[in-house]
């Protein structure tokens, strides 16, 4: 069985490619993450939501015209990665491009289950290419079985936006990380998670080229396909090579993401968007890594306002005051 989807977009026919095609673009309606090797024979792996992930192969690029993928889900063996066949044309349109996406190698349930997602995607591709922002994704916000990698995701899916609009302008701003400007931050960041998918057998490279946003999220995306493999009842090499519970080392990655998230948000007059699951469950892991890491990683606790959201109070525990914009 197949499914067949259209939208017309106030775009060119080689940017509608680009929003179906391109990770930094993909990111900003359809995914958190995405790895796509554009070419025929290629391989392209996207989190589409926490803990979802679609991947396959590239069969068919003709540039702004036509992509073909083997599609499938990780993890899920009614349809395994590659197994159905995801066809999208763009033409030229009256005011911009017409794409049409036709789903094939379907049964009728999945057909079904395909139908409500791409639906809700491509609604969110016309919010963005007619106004620039399709805005949070609802089906990211509060994710079902958090685990230290799911969370994680969700953390980045959380922090894109603020990425987004940092400006040159902002990295000399303070942070509410002592010593730190935004720019020191954004390093810091980008190296802890290169320390973190180390510790999980990953060597994550920085891309070192786009946006901020982009760095991030691929360098985050690398660490956490790194920690996905790992298994959790083990242990694994930590700082100075010195062993520690695996499950405790993963949980770090979602609260350096989520926490650092926050530092920048509060540096440059932003608004950290999470919800009360995600806050949570990142501050039980918390818990038991904030502690041990006081003096050094954290700052003694401080206290948070009565009225204080759940991220402004796990922000407290881990020893962060607002910065006054």
């Amino acid at each position: 069985m197949s499914y067949t989807k259209t939208a017309q977009l106030p775009v060119t026919p080689e940017e509608a490619f680009a929003l179906v095609t391109d990770p930094e673009r993909l990111r900003r309606w359809q995914t958190v993450t995405a790895a796509v090797d554009l070419r025929a024979g290629g391989t392209f792996r996207w989190t589409v939501t926490p803990g979802h992930i679609a991947a396959g192969t590239v069969k068919e690029v003709v540039p702004g015209e036509r992509v073909v993928f083997g599609w499938g889900w990780d993890g899920d063996e009614g349809l395994p990665p590659g197994a159905s066949t995801v066809t999208i044309t763009i033409e030229p349109a009256e005011g911009g491009s017409l794409v049409t996406l036709e789903h094939e190698g379907l049964t009728d349930q999945q057909a079904a289950a395909h139908a409500e997602g791409w639906n809700h995607f491509f609604e969110r591709l016309e919010r963005l290419a007619a106004t620039g922002d399709a805005g949070p994704d609802e089906w990211a916000w509060a994710p079902e079985n958090l685990t230290p990698v799911v969370a994680a995701e969700a953390a980045l899916a959380v922090i894109q936006p603020v990425l987004r609009n940092l400006t040159p302008e902002d990295q000399p701003k303070a942070t509410p990380c002592a010593d730190f400007t935004c720019h020191d931050l954004a390093e810091h960041l980008m190296g802890s998670l290169g320390s973190l998918g180390g510790m999980a057998g990953a060597t994550v490279t920085n891309p070192e080229q786009g946006s901020l946003e982009n760095r991030i999220s691929v360098m985050a995306d690398q660490a956490i396909t790194a920690w996905r493999g790992v298994d959790m009842t083990g242990t694994v090499a930590g700082p100075g090579g010195h062993e520690m519970p695996a499950e405790f080392a993963a949980g770090i990655l979602p609260i350096e993401i989520l926490l650092h998230g926050w530092d920048l948000a509060q540096a440059t007059g932003q608004r950290l968007h999470v919800s009360d699951e995600v806050v949570a469950y990142v501050a039980s892991l918390a818990e038991s890594v904030v502690p041990g890491g006081r003096g050094r990683a954290f700052a003694e606790e401080v206290s948070a306002p009565t009225d204080a959201s759940p991220i402004d109070r796990l922000a407290a525990f881990a020893g962060r005051t607002p910065v006054a914009v």
